[in-house]
């Protein structure tokens, strides 16, 4: 799919939201950096933790804490929060270092390195559009170096529910003051993203980029994209014309 679909579609959207993680920067890279981080901080603080906490056991204590709290599943900051806090008790650590243990990691976590065509475009949207980042994960827009040009975020953590949630879309919606119809969600997931999105009313744009392509075939949105870009240059292109 091209981006000429995007011409096609009425209204012209006046507003955009925005995923954030894959879409805007690669988050693997950034988890591993705020992985490194925090184990660099526990060894010093809590060395019984430290020796003890690898992926597997992090993955078995996410387990029970969805399973013991299933109305916390959407909540990435909690999940880890009190997964460090269960690990320091079960590893005999000061579990009340669980809170500093967190921020530490999530400090580390809005280092990102965006991607090349984000700002650029980014400051020509500012300006035609309003602009509203939608996540499931922890990102922050204004720790990122991003805030100047969003007037708001939702995020999952924060709001309560995560995409698909078609209540997570119609906030965004509601904070940029502009009906679902005129607003156009942009993310690099088909189902998160372009399905959810389009099931709550608004207009949508696959982003595949072609580091990421090889996780999705092309045709994963059917037809419920409006457009699949490869980059925002592309995707502001498409919209320009219009």
């Amino acid at each position: 799919m091209s981006g000429l679909p995007l011409a096609r579609v009425a209204p012209p959207p006046r507003a955009i939201t925005l995923d954030l993680d894959d879409t805007l920067w690669a988050v693997a890279p950034t988890l591993v950096e705020a992985e490194r981080v925090l184990g660099g901080w526990l060894a010093e603080h809590t060395p019984a933790t430290a020796a003890r906490l690898d992926a597997e056991v992090r993955a078995a204590i996410r387990r029970r804490l969805v399973a013991e709290h299933p109305g916390r599943a959407h909540d990435m900051s909690w999940l880890r929060r009190e997964s460090l806090r269960h690990a320091m008790t079960e590893f005999g650590d000061d579990p009340r270092l669980a809170d500093d243990a967190f921020e530490v990691f999530l400090a580390a976590r809005q280092r990102v390195t965006f991607f090349d065509d984000v700002l650029p475009v980014l400051e020509r949207w500012a300006g035609r559009y309003r602009l509203v980042a939608v996540t499931n994960g922890n990102a922050d827009v204004e720790r990122v170096g991003l805030g100047r040009y969003f007037s708001a975020a939702v995020n999952a953590h924060v709001f309560g529910c995560a995409k698909p949630d078609p209540r997570l879309f119609h906030e965004a919606c509601r904070l940029a003051g502009v009906e679902p119809e005129a607003t156009l969600h942009i993310g690099d997931d088909p189902e998160l993203d372009v399905v959810a999105a389009r099931r709550a009313g608004l207009q949508a744009a696959w982003l595949r980029r072609p580091q990421f392509a090889h996780r999705h075939p092309a045709d994963a949105c059917g037809e419920h994209a409006h457009g699949c870009f490869e980059d925002l240059h592309a995707l502001d292109a498409a919209l320009a014309a219009r």
